[in-house]
């Protein structure tokens, strides 16, 4: 069976280290056809996200899907970028204004319900040869990140998420930095 690929495309950073800026890391994972980009963020300049994707071989219009992990801003604020693409996160896909129940994109990708950052936290994980990839936004802000998410509205929730997303994965995107293992 093939499996995906997934790739940063630019590494996110938090604003206690950037002079008050925050962008997630945004994601792009390929599978069955599927150009996803994962977060698209907050970035200064949204050439950034063209050039990345160009580098790619891709397009905006490229794009089909468009998943967030979570609804704060530093993670969204960029989705209108592709006004072709379903849209995924917590609640369903979104195809232009009608919402449907949630369905795996493909067969190496499923979401995961991952609370505790946010109400509606999710991640998904990605089979690709390497191993299992899981892009999980604010779960994990960073490689070697502080334990206390002082952003957190369920410390606990939070554990048991983090607890299951290193049981399942063999490599972490986090929300804020490169991929660590």
């Amino acid at each position: 069976m093939k499996k995906a690929k997934v790739k940063i495309l630019l590494e996110g950073y938090v604003s206690a280290e950037s002079g008050g800026h925050s962008c997630s890391t945004v994601t792009l994972v390929q599978d069955d056809g599927l150009n996803i980009v994962v977060d698209p963020g907050t970035l200064r300049n949204q050439k950034l996200l063209v050039d990345a994707l160009k580098k790619e071989g891709l397009e905006i219009d490229d794009i089909d899907v468009v998943y967030i992990t979570h609804s704060h801003m530093d993670h969204y604020r960029n989705i209108g970028m592709f006004p072709h693409a379903k849209s995924l996160d917590y609640w369903g896909w979104w195809i232009e204004d009608v919402a449907e129940d949630y369905t795996d994109p493909s067969q190496n990708i499923k979401m995961i319900n991952t609370p505790g950052h946010s109400t509606d936290g999710t991640t998904l994980l990605v089979e690709t040869r390497e191993g299992t990839v899981a892009i999980c936004g604010d779960v994990f802000w960073k490689e070697n990140h502080p334990d206390k998410d002082p952003y957190a509205i369920d410390a606990e929730k939070l554990k048991e998420s983090r607890k299951k997303v290193l049981a399942l994965a063999d490599f972490i995107i986090p929300g804020h930095g490169g991929m660590f293992f």
